[in-house]
């Protein structure tokens, strides 16, 4: 199974993962920069420092106008060309120990002056070499590089785990995508300071799917001061999963669910065997995955692997994957469970005194749409008064399509807001 993100020519499944199919660059290998990150951050610079910068693409606005009219982004037109850095970086993990991280950078060929930072997180991504840092045609560098052609900084993380960052990566962890996407956004000031630039102040956020949620993450940290310099401008997420307890997780596993049941099956065995890196759910795979998946969910999810290797090794839906305790414990969430999903679940919980967009569509079939209305909820209750893109339900309104429209919309939406 397959669904276009923006044409044939990058395929793409589940939460916003990109497949490359015909992109450049080769898969990160696991620990390559292990022993750097042991070294601790504190040895060579704080949080957000560069440990190398590697040029990965440069463009002239034509070269740029054809790259992003392969993928469906014609409008609006590009105004320049662009440079883009492969940016290796300090950060912590998600139980606070020193590590590093990739990501890319994307600036205007002509940087001169401050420039003002988009940053761009990214839907699910289960193997390293899908990361933008890494592939030529990553949904993440994709977007980084039509941001910097309309003259912005485009800024957009691997998370942990992902590219060249050692490790496996924290799917649905919440504080983990946060801190990977402000030292991100500490390095592109460094990298933005190095060739002839800098960054404004206040940052423009915006993601998809579980970047969506990474957003909303990120923009709680920039809008309580974590850093000394950069802040909140506006937040525009795209189809996150803001509420896996109420809305993601029931809609998955209501009899008769709107959600394909293959990315969803997908989805559960990546974040479970993702929260037993961190919360401990089992002692043995048995205890949760049934036979015979049970000796291989594991390995599949180890970074090594794309969805293109994963989904024929997975059945076709959830309750064919998941031990029938498992099922019940997901629909009843105690204990460890209950602490990992709070670990995902909160990031709308607060009051941004920023403008706020939420892109979506009810008739997604990845994302239930209950996550946002549930996100606009929890934001009105803290005294924010969101504004909300429905973009309905019918032709155009699936997972993949509400990125493809929302990308121009948000760039339209941030020129509103100098």
């Amino acid at each position: 199974m397959k669904t276009s993100f923006v044409s044939g020519r990058i395929s793409r499944v589940l939460l916003g993962t990109a497949l490359v199919v015909s992109g450049a660059g080769c898969a990160a290998q696991p620990g390559k920069h292990a022993a750097a990150a042991a070294g601790g951050s504190g040895a060579v610079g704080g949080r957000g420092t560069v440990v190398s910068v590697t040029p990965v693409v440069r463009m002239s606005r034509s070269q740029v106008r054809d790259y992003l009219g392969d993928e469906g982004l014609a409008s609006p037109r590009p105004r320049g060309g662009v440079s883009g850095f492969k940016v290796l970086y300090r950060t912590v993990s998600a139980t606070g120990r020193p590590t590093l991280a990739s990501g890319v950078v994307v600036l205007p060929s002509e940087t001169t002056g401050t420039l003002r930072a988009v940053s761009f997180t990214h839907g699910t991504h289960a193997g390293r070499s899908t990361a933008g840092s890494v592939a030529a045609d990553g949904q993440s560098r994709i977007a980084a590089i039509y941001y910097a052609a309309a003259g912005y900084a485009g800024v957009a993380p691997d998370y942990l785990g992902l590219g060249e960052g050692p490790g496996a990566h924290p799917y649905l962890d919440a504080a983990s995508e946060a801190s990977a996407s402000l030292d991100m956004l500490r390095a592109a000031r460094a990298v933005a300071t190095r060739q002839g630039g800098g960054l404004e102040r206040r940052v423009l956020v915006t993601g998809f799917s579980q970047g969506g949620q990474a957003a909303m993450a990120l923009g709680r940290q920039l809008q309580s001061g974590t850093d000394a310099y950069l802040r909140l401008g506006a937040l525009a997420p795209i189809s996150g999963t803001y509420d896996l307890r109420r809305a993601q997780l029931p809609e998955t596993l209501r009899a008769q669910s709107s959600l394909d049941p293959r990315v969803s099956a997908f989805n559960l065995a990546y974040a479970t065997v993702s929260w037993n890196r961190l919360h401990h759910l089992y002692k043995t795979p048995s205890d949760v995955f049934r036979a015979p998946y049970d000796t291989t969910v594991e390995r599949l999810f180890d970074g090594g692997h794309d969805e293109s290797e994963i989904f024929p090794q997975l059945p076709a839906s959830p309750e064919q994957l998941m031990a029938p305790r498992y099922l019940h414990w997901l629909k009843h969430p105690s204990g460890a469970l209950l602490r990992a999903i709070r670990a995902a679940d909160g990031t709308c919980d607060r009051a941004p005194d920023v403008p706020i967009r939420l892109y979506g569509a009810s008739g997604d079939e990845q994302v239930t749409f209950d996550n946002t209305r549930n996100c606009v909820r929890a934001l009105r209750a803290h005294g924010t008064r969101p504004q909300v893109v429905d973009y309905g339900t019918g032709s155009g309104t699936d997972h993949f399509a509400t990125l493809h429209r929302a990308l121009p919309d948000t760039l339209r939406w941030f020129r509103t807001h100098k």
